[in-house]
Formats: C-alpha cells, sequence, structure tokens
C-alpha cells in the first residue's frame, strides 16, 4: 500500500510545529481551497497530539451536526457508553471540557474543526458557544485549537474578522496554496509516476495544482490520457466537478459561477465594470463581496496593470480546473473518453495551452526572479496593455517584473513542444513591443527582454540581439 507523505508545505509544518512549543493557548486558521490538502496538513503535523476532532457534515441540520459531534466524542474519549445527544452547542463545548479537562498530561494537546462552516448552521448558536470555549477555557491552557474551512470567504468574515466573541483571537493564520510546478512534480514521483515536466506541466493546465485532483493519475498513462479518463469519460472525478464545486462553497454560488464564466471567457483579464457588464451582476456592494469570496477562496486574482491605478485593476481566473472546464469539458464531455487525444492537436488547444501557460508563469514568479538572480530584489510583476491610437499600435505585455535596480524584464511567454525559433518577422514584433513599451511607460530604466517558453529558445540570428535571457521549464520547476 503506498504510504502517504507530506509533500511540500515547508513553510506551514514550520509554523504549525512551532506552536507546539509557545507553551500558550493557540487559535489557528487554515483556510484554502476544497481539495487543496487542508486536513491533510493538519492530520499529518499534529497526528500524535490530537486530542479531539470533527468533521462539519455539508447541509446537516443542526441536530444532525450535535450527533455527529457526540459519536465523535465517545468515539474519540472511548466511553463505554454512548453519550446522551447535546440540545445545544454551548452544552456540546461543556461535554468537550470536561472531556480535555480529564485527559490532560504534560504534552500540548490539539483541537481540531474541520470544516467549521458546515457546523455553523443557521441560528445554530455555534460560533456563540465556539467562543464561550476558546474565551472562559482553552485561552488558559497549554492547547491548541485548530479551525479549517474550504469556505475561505466564510472563515475570513465570521472568524478572522469576527466581530464578538471571537474579535481577535486567531494567533496564528495559514491560507494554504494549490502545489506549485516543483511539488506537483515531487508528489506524483512520491506515487511512483515519473513523469517528465513537459506533461506534468500539461497536466498542471488541466487541473492545477490541487493534490486531490492529481492522486488520479495513474501509472502507464501519457498526459492527455489520463485527462480523457478523468474529465472526459462519464464517472471520471473532473467531469462534473465544477457543477459541484461552487455550491458546496457559497451560497448563491450562481453569481459566483457566472463571473467565473465571464472571465473564462476573456483570459487576458476584465475590470469590475466589464465583469459586471458580462455577468449581469449589478455594479454594488454584492458584486464587491462576490469578488472577494471568489478571491479568498483563490479562484481568481486581482492586477495591477503596470502604470494604472488600483481602480483600473483588472480580473484573471487564476483556477485551472475552472479555465479547462469552461473551454473543453463542458462541450466535449458528450463525446465521451477519447476526445481529448484527438482535440489535442487542435487550434483551440494551441490558443488554450498559451494562456494557461501564462497564467502558470505569473504564479511561480518567485521561480523566475530566483531564475534571473532577482530573489533579493524588491520588485513587482504586472501586466501592461495600452490600445492603438491613430498612427500608434497597441503594446500588451504578458508580464513585466519592475525591479529597484532600476532594470525591467519584459516576458514573453509561449508555449511549445521544442525549442521556439523565432522569425525574422517576429524578431521584428518584439523589437518593436520593446520601443511601443518605452514610449508608453516613459521609464528611463533598463528593459530587458526576457524569453519563457518550454524548451527556451533556439539561438539563430534573429534571436542574437532582441532576447537577453531565456528560460526553461527547468527554471519554473525552480533549478
Amino acid at each position: 500500500m503506498m504510504s502517504k507523505v507530506l509533500i511540500g508545505r515547508e513553510k506551514e509544518v514550520s509554523i504549525l510545529k512551532n506552536l507546539l512549543t509557545t507553551g500558550e493557548a493557540e487559535l489557528v486558521s487554515v483556510i484554502g481551497r476544497r481539495r487543496v490538502g487542508k486536513t491533510f496538513l493538519v492530520q499529518s503535523v499534529y497526528s500524535e497530539r490530537i486530542a479531539f476532532e470533527i468533521t462539519g457534515i455539508q447541509h446537516a441540520k443542526n441536530s444532525e451536526q450535535l450527533e455527529n459531534f457526540v459519536v465523535a466524542l465517545s468515539l474519540q474519549s472511548k466511553s463505554p457508553l454512548p453519550l446522551q445527544k447535546p440540545k445545544t452547542w454551548l452544552e456540546a463545548f461543556h461535554l468537550l471540557i470536561l472531556y480535555l479537562e480529564s485527559s490532560f498530561g504534560q504534552e500540548k494537546k490539539v483541537v481540531f474543526f474541520d470544516e467549521l462552516p458546515w457546523l455553523d448552521t443557521r441560528r445554530s448558536g455555534f460560533l456563540n458557544a465556539f467562543g464561550f470555549f476558546w474565551n472562559s477555557w482553552a485561552v488558559k491552557k497549554n492547547i491548541i485549537v485548530v479551525i479549517c474551512g474550504s469556505a475561505a470567504s466564510w472563515m475570513i468574515q465570521k472568524v478572522v474578522h469576527n466581530k464578538g466573541g471571537l474579535y481577535n483571537r486567531i494567533t496564528k493564520r495559514l491560507h494554504l496554496q494549490p502545489f506549485s510546478l516543483r511539488e506537483t512534480e515531487l508528489y506524483l514521483q512520491n506515487r511512483g509516476l515519473n513523469l517528465n515536466r513537459y506533461q506534468i506541466t500539461e497536466l498542471y493546465m488541466a487541473m492545477g495544482g490541487i493534490p486531490h485532483y492529481l492522486k488520479e493519475i495513474q501509472k502507464g498513462e501519457s498526459v492527455a490520457q489520463s485527462i480523457d479518463r478523468i474529465c472526459f469519460a462519464k464517472g471520471g472525478t473532473l467531469y462534473d466537478e465544477f457543477e459541484q464545486l461552487y455550491p458546496s462553497l457559497f451560497e448563491h454560488a450562481e453569481s459566483h459561477m457566472a463571473i467565473v464564466r465571464a472571465l473564462a471567457a476573456k483570459p487576458s483579464g476584465l475590470s469590475r465594470l466589464e465583469i459586471a457588464q458580462t455577468s449581469g451582476i449589478s455594479n454594488g456592494g454584492g458584486l464587491t463581496k462576490t469578488l472577494e469570496e471568489l478571491q479568498h477562496s483563490g479562484f481568481i486574482a486581482e492586477y495591477l496593470p503596470f502604470g494604472r491605478v488600483k481602480k483600473e485593476s483588472l480580473f484573471r481566473l487564476s483556477d485551472e480546473y475552472s479555465l479547462f472546464y469552461l473551454k473543453f469539458i463542458e462541450t466535449l464531455k458528450k463525446e465521451g473518453a477519447g476526445i481529448w487525444q484527438s482535440f489535442h492537436a487542435s487550434p483551440a488547444f494551441h490558443a488554450w495551452s498559451g494562456y494557461a501557460f501564462e497564467s502558470i508563469c505569473l504564479k511561480h514568479v518567485p521561480e523566475i526572479k530566483k531564475a534571473l538572480g532577482i530573489s533579493g530584489v524588491f520588485a513587482t510583476a504586472s501586466a501592461f496593455y495600452r490600445k492603438g491610437s491613430e498612427g500608434m499600435d497597441g503594446c500588451q505585455i504578458d508580464l513585466l517584473i519592475d525591479r529597484d535596480d532600476k532594470v525591467i524584464n519584459l516576458c514573453e511567454i509561449k508555449w511549445a513542444n521544442s525549442e521556439y525559433i523565432l522569425s525574422k518577422a517576429y524578431a521584428a514584433d518584439l523589437r518593436k513591443k520593446v520601443a511601443l513599451f518605452k514610449h508608453y511607460s516613459k521609464t528611463k530604466k533598463q528593459v530587458f527582454l526576457t524569453f519563457i517558453s518550454t524548451y527556451g529558445v533556439l539561438e539563430n540570428e534573429h534571436s542574437q540581439g532582441v532576447v537577453d535571457r531565456e528560460l526553461g521549464l527547468g527554471e519554473l520547476f525552480g533549478g
């Protein structure tokens, strides 16, 4: 049987382990999108210290959540007799305190509430009772209370920014991100899958770095075969995941899905006003709340284009699976298994792969900075876009890195299945792009053209004097 090993997460593991040594009560929130590995992280680090653990039940009534609580308490306390179900959460937490008091020893204990938003059903009084548990008892003990939830916006609004008994009580916040490319590689290797980096990146473009999705990959399959089976075959894990994903995290998920659909149609990004117009959602407080919820949950990201002010920021769909679903799975899954392998060489695939690879590069700016040797230099990453006017062409830059050492890296990003060959015409276009950027931005900084592709650039007479630095997949994987 394959052993479960915690991959990556070095920073989070270090933080969680250090909390065992503080000698104080700690209230830790772990936030991250569904399937990203929050539960596995907590259980892996604290496996020997968890005194009590409960997982909320999705869509359950309060009476069912209380029954779930008493069953968990009976099992973990090893009570010879079944405990009577409490009538309220205050009563439930009183039972928990009695159990924890009886089990305390020298070692710091951990209490783990998983999927906390599901425990807090409407008018249940759960959060008030939880606040009472923390303020009246736990805060005085050598204990770690971990609260975890996939509904990141709920966790932030109801707990982190709580105005009542939990106000300012969180002592440590962890926001768990999907795997990077390197972590994805390590995860697959741990499962005995030795895919090359091109195939791993193609897989990442369709599924992102979500461990629950990646565990579906099987030995002996190409990535195209795996995607066919997982995404397009009826019963595949990602065949209808999109329709379940958003309603499981958000109330009134129709608005969230409408925004995601709008952004999927314009991968380069939309302004807030454009989102309102495209999605049909009124440009008011409701839109603000929905955008914040999608950002907190890791589905969309806000980018400020170079030289623009905050109100001119753009939103992009940053969840790889959602984009892949809306571009391909939703329309092609009726064709059944095998469709992706035949569709793999189509113009639509090449258009999508360009946007998807660009999105991956935006998520791996730290690796790009490391490859450029500027990890220690403060720098901001952004995009650049100017519309053309009469007599002057427009200019669009996929990614630029504005550095404090008076240099700007203009990054040209291309997905290819071999070394990228610059033609005479394309080289001329790149020179023109650099000149247009200098004209529009009025920058006095040194401008370097950095070409990021899967296998780098084939050096020829056209690349010389145009490309200042080239990066490939090796650099995006961290070396």
